[in-house]
C-alpha cells in the first residue's frame, strides 16, 4: 500500500545582511554566528546546525533563509529572532524576493 500523506510545504523567509538604509550590516559573519545560536550537539558529540536555518548568498549579499516552521518548534527562538531583525532594521523577504513589512 502506498503512504499518501499530504506533501508539507515548505515556506520560508530570507532574512539579508543589509538594513533598511541599505547599509551592509556588520559583523559580516553574523549569519555563522546566528546559527551557530540554534544548533545542538549530537550523539556523536559533533555541532548540527538547526534544519530551520541555512546560510546562503543572494544576489552576493549574506543572507540567513529561515525555514517558518521554526515559529512552530520553537516560539521563543523564531521571537528572538526577529526581535534581532528588528532592532538591527533588517529586510526579511519572502521566497519570491518580495520585501515583507508585516510581522511573520
Amino acid at each position: 500500500m502506498i503512504d499518501k500523506k499530504p506533501a508539507v510545504k515548505t515556506v520560508e523567509i530570507i532574512i539579508e545582511g543589509v538594513t533598511r538604509e541599505g547599509k551592509q550590516f556588520r559583523p559580516s559573519d553574523w549569519v555563522d554566528r546566528m546559527c551557530s545560536t540554534f544548533a545542538t550537539f549530537g550523539e556523536n558529540r559533533k555541532l548540527r546546525y538547526s534544519p530551520y536555518l541555512k546560510p546562503e548568498m543572494v544576489n552576493g549579499v549574506r543572507c540567513l533563509v529561515v525555514d517558518t516552521k521554526l515559529k512552530i518548534t520553537n516560539p521563543e527562538g523564531f521571537e528572538q529572532l526577529m526581535h534581532f531583525v528588528e532592532e538591527n532594521q533588517l529586510n526579511i523577504k519572502d521566497e519570491a524576493g518580495n520585501t515583507i513589512t508585516a510581522p511573520v
